[in-house]
């Protein structure tokens, strides 16, 4: 049950052993759950495939409609597949970190924005039966972040992969790349194009703060104003000698390195971390879901 604020209490639930997302090709490192949320006047919604990490807060967005008369049976089924870490995905196709070539990408804003929503194209950028969503910025950098890289890492790992997220989300909003193309979107949710974003998913807190502690952040090179179209991969199933690589990220990060060495590490020493103000405040989040040895909670 939810409280006046549309939030569960936490619940607590079977995870698998914390090792397995500590080293590649171990045993899926996450359990998956079927959530249902029923609540009067309101169509149900079902999430299959939430995933919960050991000892790591999952939170679960629920959004829910309004029941029409002729819709009494109608139920929004959320299916949300592999993390990225886990599943195959197609590998990135290459591309030129800074954009310069209007065929690739005209530069038509006059400074570096933050904006308050982007829309996600949720197939391939000429896949017309594809979904357009319009998603928060920042709550795109999360789900992104959770789809990407395990929460279980160490926070400086986090950060680092999260900056390399928000420059390359920063690149295509600010060079217009898709619109420039003639598409109505920011950005895709294909991993061969750009980074996987996933309709409904959850996300995780340990991620959830690392995002709000960067999220103005994006990473550049001297003399160039454009934030750089940071590439990456997990370096297992796909190799990438010049990007970052996720699980060596990881073990970087174990070593005690800074987020801004594990970069550097992996684009070189010139990179840096920029910042920009954002204008109008965010509103607050409307709903989740929790996982630690696994817990859940849902707010809607």
């Amino acid at each position: 049950m939810t409280d006046e604020s549309g939030q569960t209490a936490p619940v607590t639930l079977p995870a698998p052993n914390p090792e397995y997302s500590q080293e590649p090709n171990q045993p899926r490192p996450y359990t998956d759950y079927t959530i249902e949320v029923e609540a009067p006047g309101f169509e149900p919604v079902r999430v299959t495939g939430s995933e919960l990490l050991p000892d790591e807060l999952s939170i679960q967005p629920i959004t829910m409609n309004p029941l029409e008369v002729s819709d009494d049976q109608a139920e929004e089924d959320i299916n949300i597949p592999d993390h990225t870490l886990y599943g195959e995905y197609p590998p990135k196709i290459p591309e030129a970190e800074i954009k310069t070539d209007p065929e690739t990408g005209e530069i038509v804003l006059s400074r570096v924005v933050i904006p308050e929503y982007i829309v996600v194209h949720d197939g391939v950028p000429d896949d017309t039966s594809a979904p357009n969503y319009y998603v928060r910025y920042k709550d795109y950098i999360k789900n992104v972040a959770s789809s990407e890289i395990y929460a279980t890492w160490p926070y400086e790992t986090l950060v680092a992969n999260i900056l390399a997220i928000e420059s390359f989300t920063m690149n295509r909003i600010y060079t217009e790349f898709y619109r420039n193309k003639g598409y109505p979107f920011t950005i895709t949710s294909s991993t061969a194009f750009d980074q996987k974003w996933i309709y409904g998913r959850n996300v995780f807190e340990s991620i959830d703060n690392a995002v709000e502690d960067v999220f103005l952040n994006y990473l550049s090179r001297p003399n160039i104003r454009q934030p750089l179209l940071t590439q990456y991969c997990d370096g297992r199933q796909v190799q990438c000698p010049q990007w970052m690589r996720q699980w060596e990220s990881k073990t970087l990060g174990e070593q005690g390195y800074s987020a801004i060495e594990i970069l550097r590490a992996f684009y070189g020493g010139s990179i840096y971390i920029n910042a920009r103000r954002r204008s109008p405040a965010s509103p607050p989040r409307i709903q989740a879901t929790r996982s630690p040895s696994a817990a859940a909670a849902v707010r809607s």
